[in-house]
């Protein structure tokens, strides 16, 4: 019988793991995953890098030495997350050359402080991408709007890119124009494009957080019905949006150039609520050309029990649109919801960072 891990990868939906730690490494459950789970990428960020590093022995060796000689926290940091991701590049290989670049994917964040920092952000993405130094990495950058001007910069290089904390159309048509620039100089500076891969994060569940909470002090029948719908109409219209970009005069011509389209990736999609499935921003989004990065339990829970029905985007674009047209009816302002969940996700890799920061402090110091 077909797991439905692999049901949905027939769709053709990339499962990525939104977690990674030297334990995992160490132990071949990385491998495992691709092996039972049909993971085939992962993504990290600053916050599941200081849950690793929190817990475990997996990186004494490692801590010890940098303490030794003596090396500052932040280069400690960099040294410490750009070995794991280049481990578990490596680990992605095969699965890398399979899908001929599409997947085996790790990617690694730009510091989160630097958000609104377009050139620290081009420097560190260039330093990111040379220490990893795998040609399936890739470097995560936000999509603020200092971040857009370093989408185009660093796909320009040649470096592939994860761009991430997307929750608005507007954005999210902006971040894909950002990527075809960075083409179009890329191409003109003779870079092959077939070897420039970019996944743009949308993200899903904390759409659905902020504005339930809304619809909720609203409290009209009309505003409670519409709770748990925004984030999957959101993303549904995010793929809409994908496919008109990609099917312009412009983006044509750099994929007949050789180009990859941008894939949409599903971001936080993990449920929040106890009251909704388990994994609907699994089923609910499943659609061919997408990646959705799941944490593990969203992963078991898909492979034990999805109720997986096929494509289920490509055919639900009016009614997502009236969802959206519905939330602004009763009073929720989807513009001030996007902006606020773009500081916030900023500001929370900013505090994960900074815990980052005081995980490996607290190491050195104690193994000097």
């Amino acid at each position: 019988m077909t797991s439905n891990t692999q049901q949905l990868s027939d769709i053709g939906v990339s499962i990525w793991l939104d977690d990674l730690s030297r334990e995992r490494i160490a132990t071949g459950n990385l491998q495992q995953l691709i092996a039972d789970r049909n993971v085939v990428g992962i993504t990290t960020n600053p916050t599941i890098f200081a849950g690793a590093l929190a817990k475990g022995q997996a990186y004494d060796e490692q801590v010890s030495a940098l303490a030794k000689a003596g090396t500052a926290v932040a280069d400690a940091v960099f040294e410490i997350t750009t070995d794991d991701v280049a481990a578990a590049s490596e680990i992605f290989a095969g699965v890398y050359a399979q899908s001929g670049g599409k997947d085996g994917r790790v990617s690694i964040e730009v510091e989160p402080g630097l958000a609104h920092d377009a050139a620290g952000t081009i420097a560190q993405a260039k330093q990111l991408w040379a220490k990893v130094a795998k040609p399936n990495a890739m470097i995560k950058i936000p999509a603020t709007v200092e971040g857009l001007e370093a989408i185009t910069a660093v796909i320009a290089e040649g470096i592939s890119v994860n761009v991430t904390l997307i929750f608005s159309l507007e954005r999210h048509r902006a971040v894909i124009r950002a990527y075809l620039a960075g083409l179009e100089k890329a191409q003109a500076a003779g870079h092959d494009l077939s070897t420039i891969h970019s996944v743009a994060s949308f993200f899903v569940s904390r759409v659905d957080t902020e504005i339930d909470k809304r619809l909720e002090a609203i409290g009209t029948p009309e505003a409670l019905a519409l709770k748990s719908k925004a984030g999957v109409a959101n993303a549904q219209l995010a793929y809409e949006l994908s496919e008109q970009e990609f099917a312009t005069e412009r983006a044509q011509a750099l994929l007949a150039a050789g180009a990859n389209a941008q894939r949409p990736l599903w971001a936080s999609t993990g449920v929040k609520d106890p009251a909704l499935p388990d994994t609907l921003y699994v089923t609910e989004l499943a659609v061919d050309g997408v990646v959705n990065t799941m944490p593990e339990k969203t992963l078991e829970a898909t492979f034990d029990h999805a109720p997986l029905h096929g494509d289920a985007v490509t055919g639900s674009y009016d009614e997502a649109r009236q969802v959206l047209a519905d939330l602004a009816a009763v009073g929720v302002d989807y513009d001030d919801v996007t902006a606020v969940l773009e500081a916030e996700g900023v500001e929370k890799f900013i505090v994960s960072w900074n815990e980052l920061l005081d995980t490996v402090t607290a190491a050195l110091e104690a193994a000097k």
